[in-house]
């Protein structure tokens, strides 16, 4: 490890650093280095978005900010957080939403120099305790007592075992008449969305439902299952968000979002939540649009729905052109740096087809495919071994209405009865 110098710490190569951030360090702790523009001082903030945590070194400099990947808070070279996107562009920008920054940075001998504390007062910046502790890992002993899928029913073969892991734990199946055994044996097994689901503990919520799944009009397709070294919580609450379209989809569908979120609410019993949004989006392939019959600009009802721990599903409405897709998304925490994510995905009336065909579905389904590896790339600049719960680990906003839901229903179940974090706001900030 290189050491400091009368406090200041040696770090990159000032040649290394550009008008795209860079992570540096200084000891034990992380910054990130950018120029606002070609040939301006260095500016170095804090490497990590307050808002969850995200490393800006993968993010982008936009007009003389670090702008966050995740959902595009920008943040100037004194850390002074500029724009909250989906609070929309005359809202107020939230006090805590600001960076903390080195006592100086110096560029000379051809390095960038930071010091993060005054020289002349040593001493050593308060660790980044964030995230550290209260978080829900993928092994906590909480989700024993949840429905979880275990494999694909068609993954199970005719014939001997597949071996599949759960909670940090090796499970073995193989049919048994007309179902399946499993060893260690679970309390619970059941066969639903054609997947074998378990729970090692005597489950308290029940497995989610959907309508739409024995609907002989929804034609369904499978993508095929992937895996996150992100913790289960984590990718859920990125299936329930919005805000973050425009700026990790943006090479999909997420260029023609608004990235103003509009206000919705959220009701949650304790064991789930619902989220109806209406939104308005481009359906270019609209028949009726090729037609002239309708404009291109279109209205789209979005009913998010989740069930303890890791069951989502999200309907899509199109409210105009009477097209429904409905997704569901199952996340199975395999260990602790482990997540199988199975994407189950039902169709009605796309291209104007009540019950669209082969090829359209395949078409959809690899749409979808595209869109899940954006999210799974941005999981590569998130830096936690588990969901937070303690919120003022992070700073939410109305947007995230539904990520702060998610979070009472997990820490609900993770200590029953236990009382509210006295630091926990009643409402995200606006």
């Amino acid at each position: 490890m290189r050491q400091p110098v009368d406090g200041w710490w040696p770090t990159v190569p000032l040649d290394s650093v550009g008008t795209a951030p860079v992570e540096v360090r200084t000891g034990d702790r992380a910054w990130v280095a950018f120029r606002p523009a070609p040939g301006a001082p260095v500016g170095v903030v804090e490497a990590r978005c307050p808002h969850r945590l995200v490393r800006l070194a993968h993010g982008t400099v936009v007009d003389g900010t670090v702008q966050c990947p995740y959902h595009g808070w920008r943040f100037g070279p004194d850390g002074a957080c500029t724009l909250v996107p989906s609070n929309g562009p005359d809202a107020a920008v939230p006090p805590r939403a600001r960076l903390a920054a080195p006592w100086g940075v110096r560029e000379a001998d051809g390095v960038l120099w930071v010091a993060p504390v005054d020289p002349a007062a040593p001493g050593s910046p308060l660790p980044d305790l964030r995230a550290t502790e209260e978080t829900l890992t993928n092994l906590d002993a909480s989700l024993e007592a949840g429905w979880h899928p275990l494999l694909l029913v068609d993954e199970v073969p005719d014939h001997g075992q597949v071996a599949a892991w759960l909670l940090g734990r090796e499970y073995t199946v193989e049919r048994a008449g007309d179902g399946f055994a499993v060893t260690p044996p679970v309390a619970r097994s059941a066969v639903r969305f054609d997947v074998l689901w378990v729970a090692p503990a005597e489950p308290r919520v029940p497995l989610l439902e959907c309508a739409d799944d024995t609907d002989p009009l929804f034609a369904p397709g499978w993508l095929e299952p992937d895996r996150s070294a992100s913790p289960a919580g984590v990718l859920a609450e990125n299936f329930l968000d919005a805000a973050h379209f425009p700026f990790v989809h943006a090479g999909t569908f997420g260029a023609a979002e608004e990235t103003y979120v509009e206000p919705f609410e959220v009701e949650s019993d304790g064991d789930g939540l619902v989220s109806v949004q209406d939104q308005w989006f481009d359906n270019p392939e609209d028949p009726a649009v090729l037609q002239g019959i309708r404009p291109v600009r279109q209205r789209r009802r979005s009913t998010y729905v989740h069930r303890w721990p890791f069951q989502l599903l999200l309907r899509l409405e199109e409210l105009d052109a009477g097209a429904v897709k409905t997704i569901l998304f199952f996340l199975q925490p395999e260990a602790l740096d482990s997540t199988r994510v199975y994407t189950k995905m039902l169709f009605h009336g796309i291209g104007g087809v009540a019950v669209p065909p082969p090829d359209v579905v395949a078409k959809e389904v690899a749409f979808e495919v595209a869109v899940l590896a954006e999210d799974l790339a941005l999981q590569a600049a998130m830096t936690v071994r588990g969901l937070p719960l303690r919120m003022r680990d992070e700073l939410h906003v109305r947007s995230d209405r539904s990520g702060v839901a998610l979070r009472r229903v997990l820490a609900r179940h993770r200590s029953p009865g236990a009382a509210p974090d006295p630091t926990d706001p009643t409402d995200p900030e606006a």
